[in-house]
């Protein structure tokens, strides 16, 4: 099974996504429109709303407001995709010109703002107190990690524990979110919906970690951004973390005056020093052991074609190149 063959399991679901998201996006402010249909438009994958339709559906879900609900998650991912390429100047997204370096940093910023608050007008319609707290708890945990990152940068002394607090707050919240408000309107058990949020959680380090491995390891084809943004941002990123613990004196300090200084005049020696010590074989481990814990949920889950996606969604994830 690829992902092509599980959006054709959800066809229909998807195309109900798209014309929600559509409608939701309209407002008689016409720069709305325009950043908000380029944003979303910008070829992204849809999986974190995928996940709350399939979690959903192994459920056995057949109402109406899965659509909705995962309108929300596409909404809160994008409005922080807008608020990212602010935060971290960065002028490229999916292969294009982010909305920021089209539009300017305060038309993006108050998009964003726009994006966040019609997710809200949104996530009410299921009329579920219990996902509306899964939902609030969730945007504020992602907010908090969005503040540690930015405490982070340039910080060459950022430990293990502190990059996962991040990326478990930053990245991962969202994904737990959209599978346990799937089982949530599934009537899951309290154990299903708790393996649906561990899953979504370990999925979404897994992707963290991956994405962080590609920032040095990719084309930037394939990437749809250009090969060490994070290290020109000054991210310790686990990779340069594991440099700094594992590597040679010369490399420490390599990677120490690289995260302070940003920028990408060292970034080939980066590179090598990262591929050199393992960094990325360390970091792709991580990645591998997130995934296991995830798949391990699925068990817990109805055995049909939309939970074994998910456990297929978790695999693919390993082999991601963007």
């Amino acid at each position: 099974m690829t992902l092509e063959d599980i959006r054709q399991l959800i066809a229909a679901d998807l195309a109900a996504l798209d014309e929600e998201i559509r409608r939701e996006l309209a407002s008689d402010v016409a720069l709305i429109n325009q950043l908000g249909h380029y944003i979303i438009n910008a070829g992204g994958k849809r999986l974190r709303p995928m996940l709350l339709l399939l979690a959903a559906r192994a459920m056995g879900y057949e109402g109406p407001h899965h659509i909705s609900q995962a309108a929300v998650i596409e909404f809160i991912h994008t409005a922080t995709l807008l608020h990212d390429d602010v935060v971290d100047e960065s002028d490229m997204r999916r292969g294009r010109d982010s909305a920021n370096a089209v539009w300017g940093n305060a038309a993006s910023v108050l998009v964003g703002d726009f994006l966040y608050t019609r997710a809200f007008q949104l996530m009410v319609r299921a009329d579920d107190m219990h996902i509306q707290r899964v939902f609030a708890a969730a945007t504020n945990r992602i907010a908090e990690g969005e503040v540690l990152q930015l405490l982070n940068v340039h910080d060459p002394d950022t430990d293990e524990a502190r990059y996962f607090d991040v990326i478990d707050r930053k990245t991962a919240k969202l994904f737990e979110a959209a599978s346990e408000i799937g089982g949530l309107l599934g009537k899951g058990s309290e154990e299903q919906v708790s393996a649906l949020r561990e899953y979504g959680r370990q999925l979404g380090v897994a992707f963290q970690l991956i994405d962080d491995v590609l920032d040095y390891d990719a084309d930037e084809a394939e990437l749809g951004k250009h090969v060490g943004d994070d290290l020109a941002e000054g991210k310790p990123t686990l990779p340069l973390i594991y440099v700094m613990r594992e590597g040679s004196e010369t490399q420490r300090e390599l990677v120490r005056t690289a995260i302070e200084n940003g920028g990408l005049e060292h970034l080939d020696a980066v590179l090598e020093a990262v591929r050199s010590t393992g960094a990325l074989d360390y970091t792709r481990e991580k990645a591998v052991n997130a995934i296991r814990i995830a798949r391990e949920q699925i068990a817990k889950l109805p055995v049909n074609e939309f939970s074994r996606s998910l456990d297929v969604i978790a695999e693919l994830t390993i082999h991601r190149r963007n």
